[in-house]
């Protein structure tokens, strides 16, 4: 009975993960074996004053429920694509200041010919105080971390030291947000924030971690913008009963870094991104 128990919390608080911090908030049909959303992080404190600012991170989301993996797609910033309404082609991360979740969404739909349905927009706000709230999370810092930004939103400093170490809500922010001093660039960063995601998840299965859930929905109502209905997640979350961290799968969309006229772009290959779309998602 004793480790009865045990597996039900660990999975309880698998489905709080998934949907609270990842926010795996989907849910069309519990027959459906594949289910996909674009996670936004916006560059702004709070989600709710996010108007007229660029995504800051984008990932793609998909729940192979068939093979109980979920994979995720990210897609660096500096993506050079077209966006509707705009005449020339542009970095992926304006769509949101010209169209919010709605325009960025359907974006990546068109480069990635994915049908994406649902999307998550989260600010820093999130993830300072969920850190926080389980207690920090640990990682290991590659090198030293240290730049200032007083004219971000929110103000940006970050000094973080080389090594493993346990980091709370305001340093988890610094880590994800430093970009710098990548040999790569945003490549880099993008990384850094997959190891983090799958470290997060890891730490936030842990039992003591229980009497937290209604803190963590409180965080959800107040820092998540999505146009997925909770009782869709909620039904669909408690489906995919023995999902683990192990079964989590990281890809960056494939191309590479090019100067054109000036500006910095990523620009993406079309056959070897066709090649991903079609492994992850079966569209043989």
């Amino acid at each position: 009975m004793k480790s009865f128990f045990k597996i039900f919390f660990k999975w309880l608080i698998f489905f709080v993960v998934l949907f609270f911090v990842v926010n795996v908030v989907i849910g069309i049909s519990l027959d459906d074996s594949n289910l996909t959303f674009l996670l936004m992080g916006v560059d702004a404190s709070n989600v709710k004053e996010a108007k007229g600012v660029r995504s800051d991170t984008i990932m793609l989301f998909n729940l192979d429920k068939k093979n109980d993996k979920l994979s995720i797609i990210s897609i660096p910033r500096d993506t050079r694509t077209s966006i509707e309404g705009r005449k020339f082609k542009e970095k992926v991360n304006h769509s949101f200041a010209y169209g919010g979740p709605e325009l960025t969404t359907s974006t990546v739909s068109n480069l990635l010919g994915v049908d994406i349905d649902y999307y998550a927009v989260v600010d820093y706000d999130l993830v300072s105080k969920f850190i926080d709230l389980i207690g920090g999370v640990e990682i290991y810092v590659p090198m030293d971390m240290k730049y200032d930004d007083p004219t971000a939103n929110p103000p940006l400093h970050i000094d973080l030291k080389e090594g493993q170490q346990i980091l709370d809500g305001d340093e988890a922010l610094q880590y994800l947000r430093f970009r710098k001093g990548y040999a790569n660039a945003d490549l880099g960063r993008i990384d850094a924030q997959q190891e983090f995601l799958k470290v997060v998840i890891d730490d936030t299965l842990k039992l003591r971690n229980i009497p937290k859930i209604p803190k963590m929905v409180q965080l959800y109502k107040s820092n998540v913008d999505t146009n997925i209905p909770v009782t869709m997640a909620m039904r669909y979350g408690f489906s995919i009963f023995g999902l683990d961290s192990l079964d989590i799968e990281t890809y960056v969309l494939p191309g590479n870094p090019k100067m054109m006229n000036g500006v910095s772009y990523y620009i993406h290959d079309e056959e070897k991104t066709k090649e991903l779309v079609n492994q992850i998602f079966h569209q043989y």
